[in-house]
């Protein structure tokens, strides 16, 4: 007879993390629906592009403030995000993305893209500030 143990910490870590990304990748096929209110649909493409980004818009090594990002931000988004969207549009979301793994992945480099895309724009921004207040000194 095979014993079966109970799932470990990491297996259960793992489970869920995989859990996050399926709801994520709903997230970003209620976002494509054209049923999705316009406010929903801008508040969840920067829910997506930030859970999904390999960088995160706050760093890690920030003490603190760094995991608030990833262990606050990113649930209470994903969370209000859902909240907006009609329900039939997202329970019909949730089916797409339970059958649709592999595009997930492909989804973390649209979240990449757009986190850079800040933070390029965020240094143009205080550069440009930089040389202002030079210029006029």
């Amino acid at each position: 007879m095979h014993d079966q143990h109970p799932p470990s910490s990491l297996d259960r870590w793992k489970y869920r993390v995989k859990q996050l990304k399926t709801e994520t990748y709903a997230l970003y096929l209620a976002y494509c629906d054209p049923r999705t209110p316009w406010y929903a649909r801008l508040f969840a493409i920067l829910i997506v592009a930030h859970t999904l980004s390999p960088i995160d818009l706050i760093p890690d090594f920030i003490p603190v403030l760094g995991y608030v990002d990833d262990l606050v931000i990113t649930p209470l988004g994903l969370w209000l995000a859902l909240r907006m969207i009609p329900a039939q549009v997202i329970h019909e979301a949730r089916l797409q993305a339970a059958e649709s793994q592999e595009k997930i992945e492909a989804l973390g480099k649209v979240g990449l893209a757009m986190t850079l895309g800040v933070w390029v724009g965020v240094i143009l921004l205080i550069s440009w500030l930089i040389w202002r207040a030079a210029r006029g000194a």
